[in-house]
């Protein structure tokens, strides 16, 4: 049986915490940025956790166990 591979461009995106939650960046802030307001930019700066409806499938792409 061959080794489980990890999906390239989650392991780039997703960390896994000690508590076994999984961390994430926030999107929209790469470019159009005038648009939005300083407090909105700084607020998309700020990590966040993945959703726990989510987690199942990030944890897969990880190959991470349940």
């Amino acid at each position: 049986m061959p080794k489980m591979k990890t999906m390239s461009g989650a392991k780039k995106r997703f960390k896994v915490t000690a508590s076994g939650k999984v961390k994430r960046k926030h999107a929209f802030k790469s470019h159009i940025l005038t648009k939005k307001t300083t407090k909105a930019k700084r607020a998309l700066s700020h990590s966040g956790l993945v959703d726990k409806t989510d987690m199942p499938r990030v944890k897969a792409m990880l190959t991470i166990g349940k």
